[in-house]
């Protein structure tokens, strides 16, 4: 498997986490800034949550990795949260918008 169709299954995997207080995966709400995939199958993610103080800053990021080291041509994982540039609704994606009300 190459470096794009892991990243694919990456962002698929990242589709099936959904914030614990809204109910988008966390990929449409935004909160995904980055995924890199280099030759090895290292994966690096970047990521914010909605707030700092959000509830899931612990489980959020844990359960990126976690999920994101069972695909298959991973070899290693590595999530960073970052708070720059902090999360507002304009990143949320169309989709995220319209079931959240927001459009």
């Amino acid at each position: 498997m190459n470096e794009s169709e892991i990243k694919d299954k990456v962002v698929e995997v990242l589709q099936t986490i959904f914030d614990p207080e809204l109910p988008v995966n966390i990929y449409e709400l935004g909160l995904i800034y980055k995924v890199e995939v280099n030759e090895g199958g290292n994966v690096f993610v970047l990521m914010t949550l909605t707030a700092p103080g959000c509830p899931a800053a612990q489980s959020l990021p844990m359960e990126v990795d976690q999920k994101v080291r069972e695909l298959e041509g991973v070899s290693d994982v590595l999530v960073t949260v970052t708070w720059d540039p902090p999360w507002n609704k304009s990143m949320m994606s169309e989709a995220a918008q319209l079931e959240l009300g927001f459009m």
